[in-house]
């Protein structure tokens, strides 16, 4: 094992969408990206829950999801002092500039909308992880 490898810290990601083949086709895309560890959430409660045992380096966030929309769960990371820092991209099929506008309000660090490009997800998951640093 090379001296970085051993410094390196596996980066968690904890994808969050009511929708199973979204939340599965998420995964499928992100196993290109090295060192981290996907977990997933149904819900905005049981996200709650699981960055509450978890804290994630990173949340890909679906909007439109039943007892808890997307919106609230960033509401309640970005005012929570513990899990502020938690980088949150908001993803979602709504796409009119109001809902980019609310995400941003809500303290989202990025937006994406679906479908879901694999390159563009790649992409912008290894900028913020590699900004964010180790």
């Amino acid at each position: 094992m090379t001296e970085n490898a051993s410094k390196t810290r596996e980066k968690r990601i904890l994808i969050v969408d009511d929708n199973l083949p979204n939340l599965e086709l998420l995964e499928v895309y992100l196993e290109s990206v090295d060192n981290v560890a996907i977990r997933t959430a149904t819900d905005g409660i049981e996200a709650i829950a699981k960055i509450e045992e978890e804290s994630p380096d990173l949340v890909l966030l679906d909007i439109m999801m039943p007892r808890m929309s997307g919106f609230e769960v960033c509401k309640q990371i970005k005012s929570n002092p513990k899990t502020r820092d938690i980088l949150v991209v908001m993803v979602t099929a709504l796409n009119e500039t109001g809902d980019i506008e609310r995400a941003t309000e809500c303290g989202a660090d990025d937006y994406l909308s679906k479908p879901i490009d694999r390159g563009a997800l790649v992409n912008l998951v290894t900028t913020l992880l590699n900004d964010r640093g180790s």
